[in-house]
Order: structure tokens, then C-alpha cells, then sequence
């Protein structure tokens, strides 16, 4: 109670929390266009950090994607990982993935993870919850497995939203087989919608249709989302998708919509061959922005806080290639969306960005993809 009593004096004075601690460890200034951006390091030693979540006392809980849940307590990195996760099995670009609170943790402790899991059939992404108290998960729960399982490793997607009626959703990724994506009887290359206890929502399209489509099943034809967001003002789901070579998309995600992928893209393959002539088809979403060539999206938020105030609204999403912030304006006209992206900012940071998160401060915190991770603060530089 003392701790969060101090957090909120802060905060109440401009200032940092993380100052308490002293544990900005370093800083440096970063241009873009409509501010000069503070750059200061909350914490590192983290080895390919995934996502991060804000308790409500205001320490932080970040996930490494080899298979360890790491304590941020008063601005100092625990060096003991949290206890209670089920078994890791890092695969490729996989391993523990996303963190999302329940809306109502303040009072039930629920902890939800997406993570890679092996059996003899192969690997595939999980979605669990557990009970985060003490400083160690109980009560781990798994609420849904992605099916079927293969032996790659690429394409878990992972990201995981809540929405206002307290419905999850997750990503899957297509597993780097990308027909999977267009067949809705597997949940390869989706959009997963449960309810917060792993049971299906009657509104799902194939609820009690299983000869259409599996009952879990939201949205289909995405290559493999590794950002989602809801938006502030409609609370709908945005997720952004990895294209191949180009054609990166950001999405409105609606219930029973197709994607596309592989049948409509802006993108090429790797080698450089077509995967299809069609960027659209009927019957088929169009992306609202795409980035073509490649940047290789990451999270993303909508930023609404007062440290910024000219970015309200807009859209700003990581880079993991590219080792940037793409900053997109978002407008609604009639009852279309324009999306256009009006800055890349970020580059003299030089690491691979992973996610991006609004503090209760209006800061936004960013996780950097190396081996040697960071968690970044930036605020506006004065």
C-alpha cells in the first residue's frame, strides 16, 4: 500500500516512479517530428523480452521469450524468475509469449499467457491463466490449445486483448504453412475469440456450426499478428500482420471476416515469387495500411495520455527489421477508416522493437528484441 501511496504522490508531481529506485540506469535524446524524445533505460539483462504488464501497485511483470517470467519490483529487475509456469518449450521464433491482466485482477489475480507447448504431435501456441499472488502463479489453468500441432517454428502469433465485455482474444499465427490460414476447421493463421474462463461465446461464427469452422474461431486468413490493440474510442480490436516480403498490414478485426492470407497480399515470397496475383478479392478484407516494403510490425497501442498530446488517437506501432516506431494518423469518415502513415521515428536506438505499452504516466515504455533486452521510458525531452 506504501509503495502504490509513493507511485501516486509522483505522478502527481511529473515525475517518474522509477525514480524511487533510481534505476534509470541510462538515457539519450531521440528526434521526431513533433517532439525530441527522452530515451532512458528502465531495465536490461532481459533475454528477448516479450511483453510486459503494470500491476496495480506499480511493479511490472515481463515475459523472455526462453521461458522465463521476470519481476520489475521498485524499479529492480528480480534475478529469480517467477515460479508457477507451466513447461516453456522455446521453438524458433516461440516460447513465452504475451502477458494480459484480467480487467477485474485488482480483485481476482488472474494472470493470463500465451506460451509454445511440445508433445510428440508437435508444437503449437497455448493460451493459460494463473493466479499471480505472493510472487508466484497458482492455480494454472489452460484454457485453449491451437490445433493442429506441426513441427515448425514460426508463426505462433501469441498477442493476446481483452475487450469491454471481458472476452479474450488471441492470435495464432499460420505456423509458416500458410494454406492453414484459409481453412476454418483448423486454428492456424486466426483470430481467437473465449470467454475469460476458456468457454466459447454463442456470438462466435461457427458456434454450433462445427461442420464451417472450429467454434473458437473470430477472424481467419491472417499470416501472423504479433500486435492488437483495441481502439479507444470504438473498443474494437486493431491487430497489425507480418506480411512475407512486404504487404505488413493493420486490421480492423471483425467477427467472421476473412483476411485474405495467402489468397489476396501485397507481399511476395522471400525468394522473391509471386504467392498470388490478387492484393484484394470479394469476399475478402483489405487491409486499412499496409507497408510494402517490409518493416516486420510489432506491438501496438493507440496513444490517448497528455505527455504527448498531439500524438492522441493515433496509431504508433514497433518494428522488429526495420528498428522503428511507425506513427500512423486515424481518422473515421462516413463509416470508413483512413490510415496513413505520417512518421518513422526511433532508428538511432538501434535495437529491434518488440512492444510498446502507455505507463499510468503517459510515458510508453518499449521492449527491445536482442538477446541483452531492454525496457526503454520515453517522455518528451525538455
Amino acid at each position: 500500500m506504501l509503495r502504490q501511496v509513493r507511485c501516486w504522490i509522483f505522478l502527481l508531481l511529473g515525475l517518474s516512479p522509477w525514480l524511487l529506485a533510481g534505476q534509470l540506469l541510462a538515457a539519450q535524446q531521440v528526434p521526431s517530428d513533433l517532439y525530441p524524445l527522452q530515451v532512458e533505460v528502465v531495465a536490461e539483462s532481459l533475454e528477448h523480452p516479450w511483453s510486459l504488464v503494470f500491476l496495480p501497485e506499480g511493479d511490472v511483470l515481463v515475459s523472455e521469450r526462453p521461458g522465463r517470467l521476470r519481476l520489475l519490483e521498485e524499479g529492480r529487475l528480480n534475478p529469480e524468475p517467477v515460479r508457477g509456469l507451466p513447461k516453456i518449450h522455446p521453438k524458433g521464433q516461440g516460447g513465452l509469449l504475451d502477458l494480459a491482466l484480467h480487467p477485474d485482477f485488482a480483485d481476482n489475480a488472474w494472470l493470463y499467457f500465451s506460451y509454445v507447448d511440445r508433445t510428440q504431435e508437435g508444437y503449437t501456441t497455448r493460451l493459460a491463466r494463473g493466479r499471480y499472488q505472493e510472487g508466484r502463479l497458482n492455480q494454472v489453468e489452460i484454457l485453449f490449445t491451437a490445433l493442429p500441432r506441426s513441427s515448425t517454428g514460426r508463426h505462433f502469433g501469441g498477442r493476446i486483448v481483452f475487450d469491454d465485455k471481458g472476452l479474450v482474444y488471441l492470435s495464432v499465427g499460420d505456423r509458416g504453412e500458410k494454406e492453414r490460414a484459409q481453412d476454418t476447421q483448423d486454428h492456424a493463421g486466426s483470430i481467437i475469440r473465449l470467454h475469460d474462463d476458456g468457454g466459447i461465446p454463442e456470438g462466435n461464427p461457427f458456434f454450433g456450426k462445427d461442420q464451417e469452422g472450429q467454434p473458437e474461431i473470430f477472424a481467419w486468413g491472417t499470416r501472423n499478428a504479433q500486435g492488437m490493440t483495441l481502439h479507444p474510442e470504438t473498443r474494437e480490436v486493431w491487430a497489425q500482420e507480418h506480411g512475407p516480403r512486404g504487404g505488413d498490414e493493420v486490421n480492423l478485426i471483425q467477427a467472421g471476416k476473412n483476411y485474405g492470407w495467402p489468397e489476396a497480399t501485397h507481399g511476395i515470397a522471400y525468394w522473391g515469387g509471386e504467392i498470388t496475383p490478387h492484393t484484394e478479392k470479394p469476399g475478402m478484407k483489405s487491409p486499412l495500411w499496409h507497408w510494402t516494403p517490409s518493416i516486420a510490425p510489432s506491438g501496438m497501442l493507440f496513444y490517448t495520455g497528455e505527455l504527448f498530446p498531439d500524438w492522441q488517437g493515433q496509431l504508433l506501432v514497433g518494428a522488429l527489421k526495420d528498428q522503428l516506431i511507425s506513427r500512423l494518423e486515424v481518422r473515421q469518415q462516413a463509416d470508413a477508416w483512413q490510415v496513413e502513415e505520417v512518421e518513422r521515428f526511433f532508428q538511432p536506438v538501434d535495437q529491434r522493437i518488440r512492444a510498446l505499452y502507455q505507463a499510468a504516466d503517459d510515458s510508453i515504455w518499449v521492449l527491445t528484441d536482442e538477446s541483452n533486452g531492454q525496457i526503454l521510458r520515453v517522455t518528451p525531452a525538455h
